[in-house]
């Protein structure tokens, strides 16, 4: 009989779990010719302290540089730069003038705004890290520039790289337009992933698969979606991704649908899907696909849909992107929300308080020669932020990181020619943050190095034990406020998500039932229900990236999220059940009793989950029973499918 080890505790099996996947050598290259570079460039026409500042511009736009597409990295890169301009000019401005007190409170206020800003989404979140490093950054680094040659210099690192990014072609991108391989890359994997969820249709892997057909979309939807100088696609190549990503929607709900059914399917089925994700690739013409099998009626609903992507693939004329457009007051709601008021108090508390710890030494001459104060509450804003895992596990991957990139460099500084080996190093780290951005140890590992070269190329002495003191003392200020009570309700960051997948899943729910047949068929009304259903699974996205990192903090924070997994995971239930119900009424206009079934049980199950976990999701009611859909085949009037006693209660 052998023993099962035990399971590691969720916070530890975070800290020593990386990302997988192949190199990117395009963001390698990259990062190669970003900051040492302009390093070079800067030491040469002896602005050397400028030089630094652009280089820590290029290093954040390097840890920025994610795949996707060229369109979409406009805004991933150039929105945190201007932020960290922004907050590298108020620095500037208000570090020379004011005393230590008022500096401190004028920072944490700073921490405030920003911490409740990067609740909005992951772009949010990368301007409001940026804002504050570089404002940490301006009011303590000893230059000699003014305030807005600083801010122009970090502008010109960053937006150097985002010129890379839109210049240099990919490599083996060879079909089409260079300038749109992260789109093709992108819509070809959607159609991998309607056939890799048909091939698990009656398995246990289809809900995996279901999920990964969700993150094909989303990458997809915002490759495409990203800003645009025109309303509209401008060129043939751009038009006819359009079309591709569009014709692949009533595939994926197919899909959906059929994985929704628990019956296998053939082989055949997932046999179109893969065709068309190769002629997206090589940008060719489609080909033969399979014979029709139409014997039910989601194969029948996939069949239709690839006879309309051949159409469109044919035509390429363009094609809606199923986006709706995030209202202005939403984002506001999403800042002053719970969430983001829990966050922005979280980082303003632990970035204030690294700022009046740092002031405390830096005035007391803790620092002897050094005048590295914004280290400390640098570090610690990158050590606040949620996105990056659990509150431990962030600790001690950045406490590991920073022990090992400090005694890396010292070791390359005893032997490396000064400035040019420095450089050489600078031109390294750059290239190897993409590779590290896989695990935050080695992000850090490879920042540090990076850091101390600069510090030491602008002719400062070499201070590798000063950062390992300070990342430590910045470590435990986190984790001391990171586990303090907070005024209010905990976890207002998931609770909030959670609230926004279930309003959305609820929408396409309440629409999917509210069709009637003859406008189930209509373009106009399955155009806003692909919308609708897009919109319910991002959000159901959205919300398990919240929930994963907080339930797998200490259970002392742990457990203000219990229970909100359980919930999602059945509010994705829900949707994929009302496209099953979406596809039936394509079909035949009514439900069938199994539909019915299902929809009565999974609204009596979220309303159970939610009397237990207490999630702010509302009860909503479901369309009433005298419509086509709403009065579903074996579902008598009055019954929670019909929209009598029944509510939606997630």
């Amino acid at each position: 009989m052998t023993r099962s080890r035990p399971a590691l505790p969720p916070w530890l099996a975070h800290a020593l779990r990386a990302q997988r996947g192949p190199v990117p050598w395009s963001a390698v290259v990259r990062g190669a010719l970003a900051a040492g570079p302009v390093l070079l460039g800067a030491v040469l026409l002896d602005r050397t302290s400028l030089g630094v500042v652009a280089a820590i511009g290029a290093m954040f736009a390097g840890i920025n540089d994610r795949p996707g597409s060229r369109r979409a990295s406009v805004r991933r890169l150039g929105v945190p730069a201007l932020a960290g301009a922004a907050g590298l000019l108020a620095g500037t401005s208000t570090g020379d003038h004011l005393g230590p007190v008022a500096l401190t409170l004028l920072l944490t206020a700073v921490g405030l705004l920003a911490g409740a800003v990067s609740a909005v989404g992951p772009i949010a979140s990368g301007a409001g890290t940026q804002l504050l490093v570089a404002s940490a950054i301006g009011a303590g680094m000893p230059l000699p520039d003014a305030g807005w040659q600083r801010a122009l210099a970090f502008l010109t690192g960053a937006g150097w790289l985002l010129a890379l990014r839109l210049v240099l072609p990919t490599p083996r991108a060879t079909a089409g337009d260079f300038r749109f391989d992260g789109e093709r890359d992108a819509v070809a994997a959607v159609y991998d992933a309607v056939a890799a969820l048909l091939d698990a249709a009656g398995t246990d892997a289809a809900t995996g698969r279901r999920a990964a057909l969700t993150g094909a979309l989303d990458q997809a939807q915002d490759a495409l979606a990203g800003p645009r100088l025109r309303r509209f696609a401008s060129s043939a190549a751009e038009r006819r991704l359009h079309a591709q990503y569009a014709a692949a929607l009533p595939l994926a709900e197919a899909a959906t649908a059929l994985a929704w059914a628990g019956d296998p399917v053939s082989a055949r089925a997932s046999e179109g899907p893969r065709r068309l994700a190769d002629a997206v690739r090589g940008g060719t013409p489609t080909g033969p696909l399979p014979a029709p099998h139409r014997s039910a009626p989601a194969l029948r609903a996939l069949d239709d849909a690839l006879l309309h992507a051949a159409h469109a693939f044919d035509q390429g004329r363009g094609g809606d992107l199923h986006t709706r457009p995030r209202p202005a007051d939403g984002r506001w709601r999403t800042v002053f929300g719970p969430g983001g008021r829990e966050y922005g108090l979280r980082v303003a508390l632990c970035f204030g308080a690294a700022v009046a710890v740092a002031q405390y030494l830096h005035h007391a001459r803790w620092y002897g020669q050094h005048q590295h104060w914004y280290w400390l509450p640098a570090t610690a804003v990158f050590l606040v932020k949620p996105d990056l895992g659990p509150l431990v596990s962030r600790v001690l991957c950045r406490a590991a990181g920073t022990v090992l990139g400090a005694l890396l460099f010292a070791g390359f500084a005893t032997v490396l020619p000064r400035p040019e080996g420095l450089i050489a190093l600078v031109a390294l780290s750059g290239a190897l943050i993409p590779v590290a951005t896989r695990h935050f140890a080695a992000q850090t590992a490879v920042v540090t190095v990076l850091v101390l070269a600069l510090v030491m190329v602008g002719g400062e002495p070499q201070a590798s034990a000063g950062r390992i003191g300070e990342t430590l003392l910045a470590c435990a200020i986190v984790l001391v406020v990171g586990h303090l009570p907070m005024p209010g309700q905990r976890g207002g960051g998931v609770r909030s998500r959670v609230a926004a997948a279930g309003d959305a899943a609820h929408t396409y729910l309440t629409h999917v039932l509210g069709e009637t047949a003859d406008d189930g068929s209509a373009p106009e009304a399955r155009a806003v229900r692909w919308t609708l259903r897009r919109e319910a699974y991002r959000t159901l996205a959205e919300a398990r990236a919240a929930i994963a990192p907080a339930a797998a903090e200490l259970p002392l924070l742990a457990r203000h999220s219990a229970g909100a997994e359980t919930v999602v995971h059945t509010l994705e239930r829900l949707v994929d059940a009302a496209t099953a119900c979406a596809v039936q009424l394509d079909d035949s206009g009514r439900l069938s009793p199994r539909h019915t079934e299902q929809l009565v049980a999974l609204l009596d199950e979220l309303a159970k989950e939610r009397e237990r976990s207490g999630l702010p999701v509302a009860a909503r009611a479901l369309p009433p029973a005298d419509s086509p859909a709403g009065s579903p085949a074996g579902s008598p009037a009055g019954s929670p499918a019909g929209g009598g006693a029944g509510k939606f209660s997630p």
